[in-house]
């Protein structure tokens, strides 16, 4: 019974993401009418709950259930979080660090726990883009607790230096950096750690990589051909070092003017669309070019994008489902070889 509902349950599309429930589905024998789904999905729980229910799921009780991913042999998981995923570009300059606030904040809105990595050393903006909320605690000396911004638990090296001051360091002083924010910090039962990278494929990619037990990533762009050509090279990257790729996000897609409402594709369109065909990868979402999003990104008010209800709103909401949903999919153990890296191949 349970198995042939489930069956039934996985070739339904979910109405949000587009995507089919399968592998995303989990029925008991002993209990049919308890039916779980491995993604968040707070909000949307009617447009969910009709998709799926028929006449052996009219009184089901449909609920949330996010899986914990184990790591690659070799590397150590990290306390306190289920999965990581880390947001990467190839080129400075695409947002991706508003991305990533926009997926914590949606998969919050969503129901799930997040955290956010600040990795980009050189370049810190988290502190900036969530708020004012404080510099991490430390009650023994040896590990942090993490920035509570509004819900999301936060660590980067802009709470501890000045943000005027450059981060004048050698590569191995970085990889020490990055390692001692990931492990040391006190995370608290976390659904999604999410880890901004900077743009490239250098250190703290590789470090990434060899060290941390990254579940999965998502790759940004812009829809300039010169910012698909960068962020190939980061989807390579992951591609050769077996880090799933759950797809690509598109950026600054579109601007549509405030005043008469007319849509300008300032930089160009179709850069994700080549990408799609030639990684056979998911394009996750499209976000705007939008001045509403700059300016309370840069005064630290997220919640006034992300939280309210509002057309953006609501496509950051997809996209972050979209992505948990894909995530889901994995299977609990992705690849459990050990992480290895052939720079001659890159």
């Amino acid at each position: 019974m349970a198995s042939k509902l489930k069956q039934s349950i996985e070739n339904i599309i979910n109405p949000i993401t587009g995507l089919t429930y399968e592998s995303v589905v989990e029925v008991k024998d002993d209990a049919p009418q308890d039916i779980k789904l491995r993604f968040p999905f707070s909000g949307f729980e009617s447009e969910i709950s009709q998709s799926i229910q028929n006449e052996s799921t009219s009184n089901a009780q449909i609920t949330s259930n996010i899986r914990t991913h184990k790591a690659k042999q070799g590397i150590e998981s990290i306390k306190g979080v289920k999965n990581i995923i880390a947001v990467a570009s190839g080129k400075g300059g695409v947002g991706k660090s508003t991305v990533t606030v926009m997926l914590a904040k949606s998969l919050q809105k969503l129901g799930a726990k997040v955290a956010i990595l600040d990795a980009d050393i050189y370049g810190p903006s988290m502190p900036r883009m969530l708020g004012d909320h404080g510099k991490p605690g430390s009650p023994d000396n040896k590990s942090f607790t993490p920035v509570n911004a509004e819900g999301i638990q936060s660590m980067s090296l802009g709470y501890m230096i000045d943000e005027e001051s450059p981060a004048i360091w050698r590569g191995s002083m970085i990889t020490k950096a990055l390692m001692q924010m990931v492990g040391e910090t006190r995370w608290d039962d976390v659904d999604y750690l999410l880890i901004d990278l900077p743009p490239g494929t250098g250190d703290i990619q590789l470090t990434m990589v060899q060290k941390i037990p990254v579940t999965a990533t998502v790759v940004v762009t812009t829809p300039q051909d010169i910012s698909m050509i960068d962020a190939q090279k980061a989807f390579a990257m992951f591609n050769k070092v077996e880090i799933p790729v759950l797809g690509v996000i598109e950026n600054m897609s579109v601007f549509q003017c405030p005043n008469c409402q007319h849509e300008s594709h300032i930089f160009g369109q179709g850069a994700a669309d080549k990408m799609l065909k030639k990684f056979d990868t998911h394009l996750l979402g499209q976000l705007p070019l939008n001045i509403n999003i700059r300016q309370n990104m840069d005064k630290g008010n997220p919640e006034n994008v992300w939280g309210v209800e509002s057309e953006i709103s609501d496509k950051g909401l997809a996209i972050a489902m979209k992505t948990a949903q894909l995530l889901a999919k994995l299977p609990v153990n992705l690849n459990l070889n050990n992480p290895s890296l052939k720079l001659h191949n890159l």
